[in-house]
């Protein structure tokens, strides 16, 4: 990319990832400019590590929050800071090198062609994806269905999307979840609500080892109760939406 962007930026939470953050970043940057990394309240010296790299960069930054608030939190403040200095729209990414940076120009044009969207990734797993991992985000994705009357978001746990910044920052600060592991689901259906229509393009992930630096922060019982209770609200919420969202639905078809 021969210039930065002043509409659309990446934005990278990151908690306690090690290096794999630092090789994201230099990933992404070669690819994409700018690129924000938001530090979630990391105590493995990363933040360092990542200050001494955008002092060196001027199309890196680095956003910093002094306790863990979860991966939503992280992404709201990215959002206000993003917003503040002009920008419409941000692709998020996960800092453990699970996203693939050789799809963000496709993922940009489909968000610049197509402002009013949200361009989600369609992920396509490989032999590194934990098969627990791969069948259990089955009944989220369901359940996202559910909520929005089958509006097409595909896989609601794939966190490499291009979001529009405005509706996203608004909706967040209106109600106190969207924190922590509830942020990728909950956005993407409640920006449906809002009425912004979905992409789905496919991006292939890919799992690291431990030996090989991969980082995981998903604790099975406390993230499925979360998830657990993020459905039971959302459909609440469909209920209370239900001739609004039936209607839409009926004209769009």
């Amino acid at each position: 990319m021969d210039h930065p962007s002043r509409s659309h930026l990446i934005l990278i939470p990151s908690y306690n990832t090690g290096g794999r953050v630092l090789q994201t970043v230099w990933d992404a940057r070669r690819i994409w400019q700018p690129v924000w990394v938001i530090v979630d309240g990391s105590t493995d010296g990363t933040l360092d590590a990542l200050q001494a790299l955008a002092r060196d960069d001027p199309h890196v930054r680095v956003l910093s929050l002094p306790h863990n608030q979860g991966k939503g939190a992280a992404i709201l403040h990215g959002l206000r800071a993003a917003e503040a200095a002009g920008f419409t729209h941000a692709m998020t990414m996960d800092a453990d090198g699970q996203h693939p940076t050789d799809k963000i120009r496709e993922f940009m044009a489909a968000s610049a062609a197509n402002p009013g969207t949200l361009v989600l990734g369609r992920p396509v797993f490989d032999a590194s994806a934990p098969r627990v991992r791969v069948h259990g985000r089955k009944l989220s994705n369901w359940c996202t269905e559910l909520e929005t009357l089958g509006a097409g978001i595909g896989d609601s746990l794939y966190g490499f999307r291009v979001y529009p910044i405005a509706p996203l920052r608004e909706i967040m600060e209106r109600q106190p979840w969207m924190r922590r592991f509830d942020f990728d689901a909950e956005a993407a259906v409640r920006l449906v609500w809002r009425g912004v229509r979905p992409i789905k393009l496919a991006a292939p992930v890919k799992y690291f080892r431990p030996e090989e630096g991969g980082v995981s922060h998903f604790h099975y019982l406390r993230d499925n109760v979360l998830l657990t209770w993020m459905h039971v609200r959302l459909i609440l919420g469909l209920l209370l939406r239900l001739p609004v969202l039936a209607s839409r639905r009926l004209r769009s078809s």
